[in-house]
């Protein structure tokens, strides 16, 4: 099970990343973030416990996280069409922790800086 601590130290581990409210962004753009659940959400889905948005790659990434990791990742209705999962924190272990916010980063760094990122890793 992540913590809200684990969840900052993955998301500030990565390059050009600041957080404030429990929301991480690279350049201003949002990666991760806190999302309670609103009435219309608690009514879909039920009450989850508390709850992380990751920004994906793309749709087909947030289709293969749902049905890949459908025990952790969700989405509400809410979310259509939008690049990006739900994740139940309580769930949530280190590995796919990383992965998301990794991919996240990914998807919203400057691109100069992920190719960097992705050069150093090699």
């Amino acid at each position: 099970m992540a913590s809200w601590a684990q969840v900052s130290k993955a998301a500030l581990a990565l390059p050009l990343v600041e957080e404030s409210d429990r929301a991480w962004r690279v350049k201003g753009k949002l990666i991760a973030w806190e999302r309670p659940l609103r009435k219309k959400d608690l009514e879909e889905v039920g009450d989850q416990g508390e709850v992380l948005g990751f920004r994906t790659a793309g749709l087909d990434a947030k289709e293969a996280y749902l049905a890949e990791e459908s025990e952790v990742c969700f989405t509400t209705a809410h979310f259509a069409g939008y690049p990006a999962v739900l994740v139940r924190l309580g769930k949530l272990r280190a590995p796919l922790l990383g992965e998301l916010m990794t991919e996240a980063w990914l998807a919203q760094a400057p691109k100069t800086a992920a190719k960097d990122f992705l050069a150093a890793r090699r």
